[in-house]
């Protein structure tokens, strides 16, 4: 049986945009994040592909990884994911190859297969391509043979990419990419920290079927986890305020900049909503130390998870930084 300090801890970072903030400004708090979370001790820092929301400025995945990766040193750098119906999977080879050449051993390539966006904005993204969810497991597979070594046959190359072997996960909120990733013999990141309701069927899915391959010879299964560690359980409840914002106006397709924390929710949500948003983070950890403590040994313990990557989706900076400060404390025991 696994103990907390036998996980692995990393970070997702969502870059959130602050209202009136800035793109340029959330982009330079990630990569402050990225250094104070790799002092830490965490072993991964994530950013994840998303479109047409002006409360996320990660849409230039590549781009950023580049920054961020520039700018620490030894803690690994990836998506979490990039949505591949929005890409050829050449160029993503070579993007992900180029970041490998110019930082080897440090990057992640994971892999979603929702478009991350509205419909219409996966059209802008693709204009004439066709891209669908649908080729996601032939894209996979193209994607990887890319990076793999070059055969003889080979017409279409990436490079930079081919040989560099950059590690591929399979992300997913549902069934499909954990049988996926399990019969592929991928490691699997569940997306836990926004559709908590299938993580243990997802798990189960891709533990099941499992096949060991040239990069994995277990099933290795990472989770997502929504974090505001603050020292007190009552300033942690308040931060929170403000994550619950963000999910509110996601669900009624309003802004997502951020907003300041409000000492009470009532009167900013209906009951109906209100159960909607703690549904949607029903695996998050809200409090201080010694409360998130018993809640992951207890995740832990149900799950049998190898990693878990953590999100912080606080209004001030400051906060994020003290919130995964204390949670290495706790990680480290």
């Amino acid at each position: 049986m696994k103990r907390l300090s036998d996980i692995k801890f990393s970070t997702l970072d969502l870059v959130p945009v602050r209202e009136n903030g800035s793109a340029a400004q959330s982009l330079r708090n990630s990569l402050d994040l990225a250094q104070h979370v790799e002092k830490f001790g965490y072993n991964r820092f994530w950013v994840a592909e998303h479109h047409n929301m002006d409360g996320i400025a990660s849409s230039a995945t590549s781009v950023l990884l580049g920054y961020l990766a520039g700018g620490t040193s030894t803690i690994r750098v990836g998506s979490g994911g990039v949505m591949l119906p929005n890409h050829a999977p050449l160029v993503i080879a070579e993007q992900f190859g180029t970041l490998e050449s110019l930082y080897p051993g440090r990057i992640d390539l994971g892999l979603g297969r929702a478009p991350g966006s509205d419909q219409m904005t996966a059209r802008a993204l693709r204009r004439e391509r066709s891209g669908s969810a649908d080729d996601f497991p032939e894209d996979v597979a193209e994607l990887v043979r890319y990076l793999g070594p070059r055969t003889p046959d080979q017409r279409i190359i990436a490079m930079p990419g081919t040989g560099t072997n950059v590690p591929v996960w399979l992300l997913g909120s549902s069934l499909f990419s954990a049988q996926l990733a399990g019969e592929r013999g991928l490691p699997y990141a569940f997306a836990s920290h926004f559709a908590p309701r299938y993580m243990h069927e997802a798990i189960r899915v891709y533990r099941n079927h499992f096949k060991p391959s040239a990069v994995l010879d277990k099933p290795y299964v990472m989770l997502g986890v929504p974090l505001v560690a603050a020292d007190t359980d009552e300033q942690a409840d308040y931060l929170a305020t403000s994550v619950f914002q963000r999910i509110l106006a996601l669900m009624r397709g309003q802004s997502l900049v951020q907003r300041p924390p409000v000492k009470t929710m009532d009167g900013l949500w209906l009951p109906h909503e209100k159960d909607a948003v703690h549904d949607f983070l029903g695996l998050a950890m809200i409090g201080s130390p010694q409360k998130i403590r018993a809640k992951l040994e207890v995740l832990i313990e149900q799950t049998q998870a190898d990693e878990l990557i953590f999100t912080c989706d606080l209004y001030e900076h400051a906060d994020r930084v003290h919130s995964y400060e204390l949670l290495a404390q706790v990680m480290r025991g």
